[in-house]
């Protein structure tokens, strides 16, 4: 009767359960093969049950049985390998996957052994064992083997999550290896005895209900955990194999000495108790306290260094490295602090350079509002002469109710002073230690200080190279506002000269005509300029049309007044933007008349020879070669006092675009030519437009 009612309460909680995960979780392949463990549990449940109460069809209910059996490896492997991991099976090892291959063979045997060959059972109407031949028991040792694995990979992934993850998760991974332990127990007894005993269904029922509990309980309370990925070291670090293995050995000894002191009337109530001793020593061992008192114990007795510094600092950089954005940066230091030093919570406090403030900027676990330390207070300015951890507990003194205090009724202990050369530009703040009872050392306070000290470095860099950026963007604000000025002063200038020379010609028709000429050439190049801005570090795009370079030159000598300006050559037709050529020239004059103080006449040729040219001479003050060489034509390079150092850069991208060059010759004292070549029409093919 207990039987019965164990096994409809196990089968109802996991059916109700398997409708929830179809109901409320996402469609992932964990959801799914937990579909898949827990139905081969309900049918092996029902089919044992079925079994127990008419022993006559005992051959029928077990070959059902056993079909359900073969399923459970594969599901619960899958399970164990997809669950809380990146990619669900997309990201499965090639052994986990040889794995999985393997468990489908068993569904195989299932079908292909026949009975006789798996168990028999001579009398079990009275003593409920089933005896294994030799095809049962292989199956079973295998069966048993495939979950010891499963059970190796849940405590993978329980321990690479995130405390916060593994706390939400914990009674989920618990319930499933209480269900999965107990088969284990239950198939052992196939290596033990090469026998299954069937007087402990109601220990795996029993179990079921616990296992079934406990993940309901998880899933619907606390959720699902976020993603993980295992690494290699977990892997090779995880000790359940050695401790299944010790627990399995205990086990047969537990076993023979049952035979020796002929107590097998009582095995169930025994298997129970190991049962459920196995699982408080589980839920001891997940207790952050106790994980810690065992590294102490470690290192006190064992080790001569309590911590591998290559290992914490590479982890460290692992995880700085990983952060995309500044809040994880600065949680992904917190998170390093309270792992490392086995912490309740942590804070990260930086430097308000306008308020000389130190702010609350991150907090992890604990919260500490919106509290703020002066740069004038005593332990602020401790920290800054002198680089120490500082414990609350000792630095409260007389101050009970200020900023420190504050801190402490938190729950805070320490301040990790956080230095930049010899300012002080933050520092954290460390909640309370899980496990009280440890002592901190000189090698705790000295690993904080290196962690403080790089996490400092990187967060300072990120913040100069976010200045940086922003510094660049009005940079290039700048150049763009740069070259429209320019353009701006040179058709100013032009005006300018309109404007003196129309006091003594405005009375001459001829004047009048080349005035209005100029402010319609003017207005143009203005709307030109407004749109065509662009970045000044790309070449400029080109309307090339055919035009006359000779008419283009003096086009550009009008723009600049045409004053004392000597053009001479012949006509020559050139694809070329007139408009930006004009700048060209205009560019190229002016430089001239101020390179010759305004009183030397400038010669401009126009002319052809394998390509066309213009030459641009002064009688000027030169240049040296090494001038021409390094500063001639970069941006914001120039001699004059009132120069912007880009009108060259621009002559030059413009006549590149054009499939030309720019040549110069100077001498000091002496004057300057420079020559344009251009190429001739039948020469621009591929030249950009």
């Amino acid at each position: 009767m207990l039987q019965l009612v164990l096994s409809i309460l196990a089968i109802s909680l996991a059916v109700g359960y398997g409708i929830f995960l179809l109901v409320r979780l996402p469609r992932r392949f964990s959801a799914f093969a937990l579909l898949g463990g827990l139905l081969a549990c309900v049918v092996l449940e029902g089919c044992d049950l079925q079994g127990l109460r008419h022993p006559e069809s005992l051959a029928a209910w077990k070959r059902a049985a056993l079909v359900a059996e073969s399923c459970l490896p594969f599901f619960w492997l899958l399970f164990s390998l997809t669950f809380s991991r990146e990619g669900d099976w997309r990201e499965l090892s090639p052994l986990s996957a040889l794995l999985l291959l393997a468990a489908l063979g068993f569904p195989v045997a299932a079908f292909g052994l026949s009975m006789p060959a798996v168990f028999y059972s001579p009398d079990f109407a009275d003593e409920k064992m089933l005896f294994l031949g030799s095809g049962g028991y292989f199956f079973y040792v295998a069966l048993m083997a495939f979950l010891v694995m499963a059970i190796f990979h849940l405590e993978q992934t329980l321990m690479a999550l995130p405390r916060p993850d593994r706390w939400r998760v914990k009674f989920e991974l618990i319930g499933t290896g209480v269900l999965l332990a107990v088969l284990v127990i239950y198939y052992s007894q196939a290596l033990l005895y090469r026998s299954l005993d069937m007087n402990l269904m109601p220990v795996r029922s029993l179990c079921l209900i616990l296992g079934v509990g406990m993940m309901a309980y998880s899933r619907i309370r606390r959720g699902e955990a976020d993603r993980i990925r295992v690494s290699r070291e977990m892997a090779y670090r995880s000790m359940v194999v050695l401790a299944v293995g010790c627990y399995l050995i205990g086990l047969g000894l537990f076993g023979a000495g049952m035979r020796y002191f002929d107590f097998v009337g009582n095995r169930a109530f025994y298997i129970t108790l190991c049962v459920l001793l196995g699982l408080a020593i589980v839920a001891a061992l997940l207790s952050e306290k106790i994980r810690r008192r065992f590294r102490v114990a470690l290192h006190k007795h064992f080790y001569q260094r309590k911590y591998d510094y290559r290992q914490e600092w590479q982890q460290f950089t692992t995880k700085l490295s990983a952060a995309k954005t500044r809040d994880e940066l600065e949680r992904g230091i917190l998170a390093f602090f309270t792992e490392t030093f086995s912490l309740r919570g942590a804070a990260l406090y930086l430097r308000d350079q306008d308020s000389d403030l130190y702010r609350s900027s991150t907090c992890l676990v604990m919260d500490v509002a919106s509290q703020t330390l002066s740069g004038s207070h005593p332990v602020v300015e401790t920290m800054c002469q002198r680089d120490w951890v500082i414990s609350l507990d000792e630095e409260i003194g007389d101050d009970p109710e200020g900023e420190l205090a504050h801190l402490k009724r938190r729950g805070y202990s320490f301040l990790v002073p956080m230095r930049f050369e010899r300012g002080l530009e933050g520092f954290v703040v460390l909640g309370r230690r899980i496990y009280e009872e440890e002592r901190l050392t000189y090698e705790d306070f000295d690993l904080m200080k290196i962690l403080a000290h790089q996490a400092i470095g990187v967060l300072l860099s990120r913040k100069l190279y976010s200045q940086l950026v922003a510094a660049n963007e009005m940079a290039a604000i700048g150049r763009v506002s740069t070259f429209v000025i320019h353009d701006l002063k040179n058709l100013v200038s032009g005006l300018g000269m309109v404007v003196d020379n129309a006091r003594d010609y405005i009375e001459e028709p001829e004047f009048r005509a080349d005035m209005f000429e100029t402010l319609e050439n003017t207005v143009d190049n203005m709307k030109g300029l407004i749109a065509r801005l662009q970045n000044v570090k790309q070449k400029p795009l080109l309307e090339l049309v055919e035009c006359d370079l000779l008419e283009v030159a003096r086009a550009g000598v009008a723009l600049s007044g045409g004053n004392g300006i000597i053009i001479s050559g012949s006509s020559v037709p050139v694809s070329a933007d007139p408009v930006e050529l004009q700048k060209v020239f205009l560019n190229l004059v002016h430089n001239a008349r101020e390179a010759s103080g305004g009183n030397a006449s400038v010669l401009i040729d126009v002319g052809r020879s394998d390509l066309a040219y213009v030459r641009v001479s002064d009688q000027g003050c030169g240049m040296t070669d090494d001038f021409i060489r390094t500063r001639l034509f970069k941006p914001f390079e120039t001699t004059k006092k009132k120069g912007m150092g880009i009108g060259l850069y621009q002559c030059r991208q413009v006549v590149e675009a054009l499939g030309g060059r720019i040549e110069v010759k100077s001498v000091v004292g002496e004057g300057s030519l420079f020559t344009v070549w251009l190429p001739l029409p039948d020469e621009m093919t591929g030249v950009c437009e």
